[in-house]
């Protein structure tokens, strides 16, 4: 019984009570809707799930400083995988994302959402005594490089989030306002540059946000569907499992990229408020633990971890409900998939190993 119960503390020393209880609930809440969207894929979900939570549990007990030593060849490794992608990656529906190892196919730019805010943290962490105007700049490269191997495939929504990622721990870090403000000047600038520079299928899907009534049964059917769905719910939703948008398919990709329009219709606005509830804690949580954290690079890591969850769910919102373009972001936690659920829980993993070693910094 007394080994039963050292494994069990072992087991459980470097989880956040705080964190794993928030995760539980979204974990619980995906399968509630991915069972009730497409219930041929819960068993998969809850697979998904298990693998996750084992991932979690082991990044909780490697220590801060050993991931940041582990940053640089991470982050080398990931840019060599999307040049690969680049040379010799598979072709899936117009797009080059894959790399075929014969055994396994990987997708590269799933390991930069990871891998590049851990590498900016482990930069400014080493220059941290003499921070300079250049260092910044270094940071910037250190950012654009992967970020436009990522679009050219072309993957949008990855290459935003792994963007994002960067630009928070850049951010974080002390980037000057005035340099923000001038990128701000110098996009808005650029975005005729920039619009030319698009695919076809990326300006149809601005277009789309503008006028989805365009072409109702075409491109602007996600849209269309999505918002007569989440408006149909109402205040108390129709009940699970009684989504007419939902349950006669009208929703496309409803297990996936437009799992919150199923939320919205079954459960309604008080559905969303809860779900709204749990992430702004889990927000709320991740930022306390960077205020808390005992190095910069551990600050910069959970700080930018915090404003992922925040970017996948509002952009994933926001496209659902139609205030911005459909660009493939998964609902964080609860959209149904392998890939995503476990890069986000490696991200939990992080800040429970950041916050477990706060406390034995102050002990």
């Amino acid at each position: 019984m007394n080994l039963i119960r050292q494994w069990l503390q072992r087991l459980v020393a470097p989880i956040d009570p705080v964190l794993m209880l928030l995760t539980g609930l979204l974990f619980a809440y995906a399968f509630m809707a991915v069972l009730s969207a497409s219930p041929e894929r819960a068993g998969a979900q809850l697979m998904n799930t298990a693998i996750a939570l084992v991932v979690m549990r082991a990044l909780a007990a490697v220590p801060p400083q050993r991931l940041m030593h582990l940053a640089p060849p991470i982050f080398v490794g990931g840019v060599f995988l999307l040049i690969c992608v680049a040379l010799f990656g598979d072709i899936s529906k117009g797009a080059r994302r894959w790399l075929n190892l014969g055994f396994m196919r990987i997708q590269p730019s799933e390991l930069m959402k990871i891998a590049m805010p851990l590498m900016l943290a482990w930069y400014f962490q080493k220059h941290e005594a003499y921070l300079r105007l250049r260092d910044f700049g270094v940071a910037a490269v250190l950012l654009l490089v992967p970020t436009a191997l990522i679009a050219r495939q072309p993957d949008l929504g990855t290459a935003i989030l792994v963007l994002a990622a960067g630009f928070y721990v850049i951010f974080f870090a002390g980037l000057p306002w005035k340099i923000i403000i001038g990128m701000i000047v110098a996009a808005g600038a650029a975005a005729p540059v920039a619009w030319g520079l698009l695919h076809d299928y990326q300006r149809d899907r601005i277009m789309t946000l503008i006028d989805p009534e365009k072409d109702p049964l075409g491109k602007g059917f996600h849209i269309i569907q999505s918002t007569i769905a989440i408006g149909s719910g109402g205040i108390f939703g129709k009940g699970w499992g009684q989504g007419t948008q939902t349950q006669l398919e009208f929703i496309p990709e409803r297990h996936t990229d437009f799992i919150f329009a199923v939320l919205s219709e079954e459960l309604g606005l008080l559905g969303n408020l809860f779900l709204l509830t749990l992430y702004a804690l889990l927000i709320g949580r991740c930022l306390m633990i960077a205020a808390n954290a005992a190095t910069l690079f551990s600050r910069l890591m959970a700080g930018a971890i915090a404003m992922i969850f925040f970017t996948y769910a509002f952009v994933n919102m926001g496209m659902v409900s139609g205030i911005l373009p459909v660009v493939g972001v998964p609902l964080p936690f609860i959209s149904y998939g392998g890939t995503a659920l476990v890069t986000l829980s490696v991200g939990i993993g992080i800040l429970m190993s950041i916050h477990r070693n706060r406390m034995l910094v102050q002990k």
